[in-house]
């Protein structure tokens, strides 16, 4: 639940980025976005991994 819990936050902590990038057309909050949405996809197949992994073991 710890990684899931991460996985919202990063969420959250990019929302301002996002609002930079498409309302007030700044590329650098862009770049932030790309590399946030990297560590969203990174940290979202850790959980899949371990969510397959307990599943497994039951």
């Amino acid at each position: 639940m710890k990684k899931f819990t991460e996985l919202k936050e990063l969420v959250t902590a990019l929302e301002a980025d996002a609002d930079k990038f498409y309302n007030k057309a700044n590329s650098a909050a862009g770049t932030r976005i790309r590399k946030g949405m990297q560590d969203l996809k990174n940290l979202a197949q850790a959980i899949r991994l371990e969510v397959q992994e307990t599943k497994n073991k039951a």
